[in-house]
């Protein structure tokens, strides 16, 4: 049975949104491997449609080592307002209920199924009890603004399932639903 794993940079503060502007101070190696080994355990991408429009607008021309990789995938893209997800490679609105669709499609042939940023959906995939694994790439800053994975006054129960430090001080956590 295939897993939905999803995988997000998160500061100290819960912030998910634009890790592009605080992330990458903490990359190197370790979180390059831990980011890769995700990678590597799925073949198929999930995405929302904010995370997907930023992709589509970026990968399809780059020249970036990734790039290959990002466009060959499949994607399933998540949306109640696109119509079509035609203008990037290898991608496919999901159609219907998305639960029911995603709780099949775990039933199918495959590696995992990786959910790329997209806190939107994994906060729906949470509720849902569809989400299998959380990898959250923890940095050492609060950034003070933006969007947080979770919201104010919800709980969301977790059991810890490893936490290794990496030596920028990001800490690589994976939980499960309880």
């Amino acid at each position: 049975m295939r897993k939905i794993v999803a995988g997000l940079f998160i500061s100290l503060d819960g912030v998910t949104q634009a890790p592009d502007t605080w992330h990458f101070p903490y990359f190197n190696d370790e979180m390059g491997a831990a980011v890769g080994a995700l990678s590597a355990s799925a073949d198929t991408m999930l995405l929302g449609r904010r995370t997907f429009e930023e992709f589509a607008s970026y990968w399809p021309s780059s020249t970036d080592e990734m790039a290959a990789q990002m466009n060959n995938t499949p994607k399933l893209v998540v949306s109640t307002t696109l119509d079509s997800v035609d203008h990037w490679q290898n991608s496919t609105l999901v159609e219907g209920d998305p639960l029911e669709s995603l709780t099949a499609l775990k039933d199918s042939p495959g590696k995992d199924i990786s959910v790329v940023g997209s806190s939107t959906l994994v906060r729906s995939l949470l509720r849902a009890k569809v989400l299998d694994e959380l990898h959250l790439l923890v940095h050492p800053i609060a950034v003070g603004h933006g969007a947080r994975l979770f919201d104010e006054g919800e709980t969301v129960p977790l059991e810890l399932v490893s936490a290794t430090t990496f030596s920028t001080g990001v800490l690589h956590t994976v939980y499960r639903p309880v």
